[in-house]
């Protein structure tokens, strides 16, 4: 008895315990709070003479980081528009003296690449220096994307010891017949047409000549892209710039000898040199902080301008990714929601529709473009902005809007459908394994991968694609304004740089975001000098505080999870400052004008 007493009183002291840590958090976590909120932020300022700096090698995401627990998890990407904006303030700004910018490294796409070769170009017509570093400039493709924006630069800075790795572009894929007959497992897939690819993966052993003619078109045509963009840059001959890139990689001597680099030379060095073009006494600004720092906002009665990020996979219900690191997919329920509640919003003058996915669900990308179609249809405008890819479902979603941009390196199109199953009987067999049951109907077991189709339901699945295919042209078609012809000759899922899609019809002009919300402004009448403001549908939340949220309302399976948000909520205060502090600025203005006529780079 006195051992069962002496375990309760454990017991009891433990859960005591725990109830005054908790308690003394939220104490400490209030009285933090209050003190915080009598301390007013310091906003930055720039400097007199500047340098804004911008490291690309933490990599470009297009939207910014939502959790204050994700940006302190570590350093961040760059937010593709806001630095892009920033740059293009700089060149206006008379404190600014110069750009420095620090490539070789870092995930970067073609198109993302290009609106910031636009963005650079635009700084140099100021007559302000834009100096580049790396260290190196390898890594395949990366590097030949990163050694082509570098050319946009009045001088190129390269570590002695590094490689310019202008090797072009390569698109394989893995081929997975043998080994699926090793396992057992027998692929009942089907796609339309010959160009879509999916099911040949699983059904082929090597490329089929209609993918491989089309792989090679994009490949080559975003080499002749940067080709093009080396050869103006650096002013050489392209026909040298090819003969270069076929001796790839070239030493960092080669390329300096070549006229591809300026100067070998250290980052400090570079530093140095800057200093003595621009004055010893300019300083550096991070291009986040110098964005933070600008005082471009509009004034409130600005006409404003909805900005809908669709990005990721295409799913069916909520944008979603981990708790903690933000959205990774693209939620048909997400998405078309934000376009309603944007067109819906007496505000708004226009919508920017972003979309960079490779496509996904048919079903949910047919929801999200209704959305779309019925903001078309209700007269406010709507532009989709394509980032580095917006293929299959991603332009399906894009279909029916008034506008479609893209960058010229753009990947978009593969209008084509493919699905099916996996049967794995034989996989089973192998492995001793045997299933029985019951079933309603004759084809309650459809889409079991326990039983292969029959010949019956193989011809019903044969049917289906057909009709999906036929409903996903005849869609383009009426939001492109093309003819069946047309359309029949760009779609059997061929893929297309943008600026091959703009020959064909697929899409409209060439630019980035930026060029985009010109046009938006241009179809809602807003005069191009006056400023709007972009505001995002839907508001960005912070998944942590989401977390508590669905955790406190009891829609978090885990118990453990549950417990943990219930002592997380004493927090709360905290990761409020957190936001605070770190998300000032977000909704930006932009410049007074927008070249909307401006040929894509």
């Amino acid at each position: 008895m006195r051992l069962i007493l002496f375990v309760l009183k454990c017991a009891v002291g433990f859960l005591a315990s725990v109830g005054l840590l908790v308690v003394l958090l939220a104490v400490a976590a209030g009285v933090a709070w209050e003190r915080l909120l009598d301390a007013a932020p310091t906003e930055p300022e720039v400097p007199p003479r500047a340098v804004v700096a911008v490291d690309l090698t933490r990599g470009v995401s297009e939207t910014p980081a939502v959790s204050p627990l994700q940006r302190a998890a570590g350093e961040t990407p760059l937010v593709l528009r806001e630095a892009v904006d920033a740059i293009h303030g700089a060149a206006d700004d008379p404190q600014v003296k110069a750009l420095a910018v620090r490539a070789g490294r870092g995930q970067l796409g073609m198109a993302q690449a290009q609106e910031l070769r636009a963005a650079v170009s635009d700084f140099r017509e100021s007559g302000k220096p834009a100096y580049a570093f790396a260290e190196t400039l390898s890594g395949g493709a990366g590097g030949t994307i990163h050694a082509y924006l570098t050319s946009a630069f009045d001088r190129v800075w390269m570590q002695p010891s590094g490689t310019y790795d202008l090797v072009g572009f390569q698109a394989e894929t893995p081929f997975l017949k043998d080994a699926l007959d090793k396992l057992g497992v027998t692929p009942r897939v089907d796609q339309r047409k010959a160009y879509k690819g999916f099911a040949d993966r699983f059904t082929a052993d090597s490329m089929p000549d209609p993918q491989r003619e089309n792989l090679g078109q994009i490949v080559d045509g975003l080499m002749n892209q940067v080709v093009r963009g080396l050869a103006q840059g650096r002013e050489l001959d392209a026909g040298r710039v090819r003969e270069l890139a076929d001796t790839a990689p070239l030493s960092a001597e080669t390329a300096a000898e070549a006229g591809l680099v300026d100067t070998l030379g250290y980052r400090a060095e570079m530093r140095d040199a800057l200093k003595e073009t621009v004055g010893g006494d300019a300083k550096a600004m991070p291009v986040d902080t110098y964005a933070t720092a600008r005082d471009d906002a509009a004034r409130e009665d600005a006409p404003r301008v909805a900005v809908v990020d669709a990005e990721g996979p295409v799913t069916a219900g909520e944008s979603d990714g981990s708790a903690f690191m933000g959205p990774r997919t693209m939620g048909a329920d997400t998405v078309s929601r934000a376009v309603r509640t944007a067109l819906e919003a007496e505000r708004v003058r226009a919508i920017v529709l972003r979309v960079d996915s490779p496509g996904g669900s048919y079903v949910a990308s047919d929801t999200i473009w209704h959305a779309v179609k019925k903001a078309r249809e209700a007269d406010k405008p709507i532009v989709v902005s394509m980032g580095n890819m917006a293929a299959s479902g991603g332009y399906f979603v894009a279909a029916p809007a008034n506008r479609i941009v893209a960058s010229p390196g753009t990947l978009t199109g593969s209008i084509g459908v493919a699905g099916g199953k996996f049967v794995l009987d034989g996989l089973w067999a192998k492995l001793g394994v045997s299933f029985d049951g019951v079933r309603s109907g004759p084809r309650a077991d459809y889409w079991s991968p326990n039983s292969d189709f029959s010949e019956a339901e193989w011809q019903h699945f044969q049917e289906s694609l057909d009709e999906t295919y036929a409903d996903f042209t005849r869609k383009v078609a009426e939001g492109r304004g093309l003819s069946d012809a047309a359309v029949a000759e760009a779609a059997q899922g061929k893929v297309f740089t943008g600026r091959v899609a703009k020959e064909k019809g697929l899409v409209d002009s060439l630019g980035g975001f930026r060029h985009a919300v010109g046009v938006a402004k241009q179809r809602a009448d807003i005069a191009g000098d006056r400023r709007v403001r972009l505001e995002p549908f839907p508001k960005r939340e912070d998944p942590f505080r989401r977390f508590l949220r669905e955790a406190l309302r009891g829609r978090v399976a885990s118990p453990a999870a549950r417990n943990l948000a219930e002592v997380a909520e004493t927090l709360r205060p905290l990761v409020d400052v957190v936001g605070a502090l770190e998300t000032r600025g977000r909704l930006r203005a932009t410049p007074a004008s927008e070249r909307v006529a401006a040929p894509g780079r």
